[in-house]
């Protein structure tokens, strides 16, 4: 499937990652997942070693490759070592989100691997490639988590007037059927986020794999409270915080943290997209990703049965 796993802080850890490739999607996970900072280096000796295992055992339906994100923010103070890591493995993909630099991007290109930076409109998109990523993630309104506010349709029309690279789109994608719109908008992947969240691999608690089970996107709140940029999370946790939903303060950006500080906001605050409403219950990866090839085939079908409208009119 043409599909990259989104990764998704603090809940993204290796299980949903082998996970995700195994059943032959991009599996991701954020650096700052594996805590403390040592942890990483046996995150990436565990999914290297079990994928090629896979792979060795499966070689006519191998695993997909595997991505990691990786905060390019001043805040982030593990960066530099992060990366090194990223390298003596051999990442094949490295995501970078809230800015640019171009020794990660360098870093990544000294073993062929490849970057995509996520950005949120042409400004953001035109400094990514400029600065030697290859490839970009572009956000749209409805995506879950840090999010953009721009259109799909908008986003993908000018970002392919002058870019023909690899582009992912993020933005509420979480069936068969919005997989196969994005590609037909040009994008060459979809960027599947909350999903996956509901997924029996998924470092979530149950209450939050339940909201989004029961929810819609009429649950989705769009605020800067969490982190400084806003972005897209379940009204629900808000309440179990003890806050009003309707009536959130605004976030300095300046005083944006992904250290501890950060993880206890992500933990008790749950980020979501508005796409939730297609997710029905909780499944092992490898299920939901069978639906998923279900549902692109079905919306196949259809788009067939629309290509004979015209001879109907004709006739």
């Amino acid at each position: 499937m043409p599909v990259i796993g989104s990764p998704l802080f603090i809940i993204s850890g290796p299980e949903l990652v082998i996970a995700q490739c195994k059943a032959g999607i991009i599996g991701s996970f954020p650096a700052l997942n594996a805590r403390p900072a040592p942890v990483l280096e046996e995150w990436l000796d565990r999914i290297t070693s079990e994928l090629a295992d896979y792979d060795a055992a499966n070689p006519d339906r191998p695993s997909a490759p595997f991505a990691v994100n990786q905060i390019v923010h001043k805040s982030n103070d593990r960066l530099e070592a992060d990366m090194a890591l990223c390298v003596k493995y051999e990442v094949p993909l490295i995501i970078t989100s809230l800015g640019a630099r171009e020794d990660i991007n360098d870093a990544a290109h000294s073993y062929g691997g490849i970057v995509m930076q996520d950005v949120i409109d042409q400004n953001f998109a035109r400094k990514a490639i400029a600065k030697g990523a290859d490839g970009l993630i572009v956000v749209a309104t409805g995506a879950g988590g840090h999010a953009g506010v721009q259109s799909p349709f908008a986003l993908m029309q000018e970002t392919r007037e002058w870019f023909d690279g690899p582009i992912a789109l993020s933005g509420s994608i979480a069936n068969g059927g919005a997989i196969l719109a994005a590609q037909t908008l040009g994008a060459d992947f979809a960027y599947v986020g909350t999903a996956f969240i509901a997924t029996e691999e998924a470092h979530a608690v149950d209450a939050y794999k339940n909201c989004i089970v029961d929810g819609s996107a009429a649950d989705i709140i769009f605020s800067s409270l969490v982190t400084g940029v806003r972005g897209n999370y379940l009204r629900q946790s808000f309440i179990l915080a003890g806050l009003d939903p309707d009536n959130l303060p605004e976030s300095d950006p300046s005083k944006m943290n992904f250290g501890s500080l950060q993880a206890k906001a992500w933990r008790d605050i749950w980020g979501a997209g508005q796409g939730i409403g297609a997710t029905k219950q909780v499944l092992p990866t490898a299920s939901l990703v069978r639906k998923f090839e279900s549902e692109y085939l079905q919306a196949l079908d259809r788009q067939s049965r629309f290509s004979l409208l015209p001879d109907l009119a004709t006739a």
